[in-house]
């Protein structure tokens, strides 16, 4: 926990590994065994379970819920509010009702990453065992219960593509749902990084802008 900021009222329970520079604001509770990496912002009231690994340089805002088996990589923002989830069918107790279920990771617990650059929007709920693509973007409020490819724009209940989205996070497309196109070269307006797209799967071109 060298060099990193933790508020008085946070808990960090023993056997957290925090980065140099990474800042823990009040009220937080971070699980063991668990582990943040450097220069990252962990907002207020926001929860990490055990098991969680977060890469360097990510923001997650006030009130997040992260639970076991997620994986964030380096470079996300994670808006206030959201919430992961790691089980499809969810008990509170055994099928007879007679005891709880117990709450430790079994064969149930679906894992879900987040890949560098990505952003979730505000208040959004991720389901179980999914992907965020790189530099994919959630809009706010969404419910996510597929995997989002890299460099998509996704909004609603469920959320859906809606348009592409480049690095510096200024969309480079939009269209309806359904209405992807088949083959496609563009440039960002904002930054002039190039992009192509090939039935629904955006890469970067040779190029781009630094």
């Amino acid at each position: 926990m060298s060099d990193a900021f933790v508020h008085p009222t946070a808990l960090v329970e023993p056997g957290v590994v925090l980065g140099a520079g990474t800042r823990v604001w009040d009220s937080c509770h971070l699980r063991a065994p668990s582990k943040i990496g450097r220069d990252c912002i962990i907002g207020e009231k926001t929860y990490v379970a055990y098991g969680v690994e977060i890469g360097d340089r990510v923001k997650l805002n006030a009130f997040v819920y992260i639970c076991n088996a997620v994986t964030i990589e380096q470079g996300v923002m994670i808006s206030a509010g959201t919430v992961f989830t790691n089980d499809r069918f969810p008990r509170a107790t055994t099928p007879d009702l007679a005891a709880l279920a117990s709450s430790e990771p079994d064969d149930k617990t679906l894992a879900t990453v987040v890949r560098e650059g990505a952003t979730i929007g505000a208040r959004c709920v991720i389901g179980p065992g999914l992907e965020i693509g790189r530099f994919a973007m959630v809009g706010m409020g969404a419910v996510v219960t597929r995997s989002v490819p890299a460099f998509h724009l996704v909004v609603g209940h469920p959320a859906r593509t809606i348009g592409f989205v480049c690095r510096c996070g200024e969309p480079f497309a939009r269209f309806h749902e359904g209405e992807l196109p088949a083959e496609a070269r563009t440039a960002c307006a904002a930054c002039g990084r190039r992009y192509e797209a090939r039935a629904g799967v955006v890469r970067e071109l040779a190029g781009a802008a630094p």
